[in-house]
């Protein structure tokens, strides 16, 4: 397993990236199927956002798989990450408590640099 997939910081970086992206996805194929069902007007929000939403979806729970064994978070706190998945949005509201209650290492801070 590369070194960057064992380093905690970067687990938790990458996850908060993807849990934003498959909130994001989710809220453009929520659109595409308003377009599709209540304006009847395209399909083409569905079909683009779906298959890019599917994609996401997946690496989000292979994240969350990883941060799991990673981050040792109990089972209890993987379940929980893997149920956020579904509900639109909750993937972000599963981010930042994980970050609150101290599952998520916390982001590293940048100086400015001199110059």
């Amino acid at each position: 397993m590369p070194a960057a997939l064992t380093d905690p910081r970067t687990v938790a970086r990458v996850f908060r990236v993807v849990a934003v992206a498959e909130a994001v996805t989710w809220v453009l194929l929520l659109a595409g199927m308003f377009v599709k069902w209540v304006l009847k007007t395209s399909e083409v929000g569905v079909q683009l956002a779906g298959p890019v939403h599917g994609a996401v979806f997946v690496v989000y729970v292979a994240v969350a798989l990883l941060a799991w064994r990673v981050l040792r978070w109990t089972p209890q706190t993987a379940v929980l990450a893997l149920a956020a998945s579904v509900p639109p949005l909750c993937t972000v509201w599963f981010e930042r408590w994980a970050q609150r209650t101290g599952r998520l290492p916390a982001q590293e801070t940048r100086t400015p640099s001199a110059g």
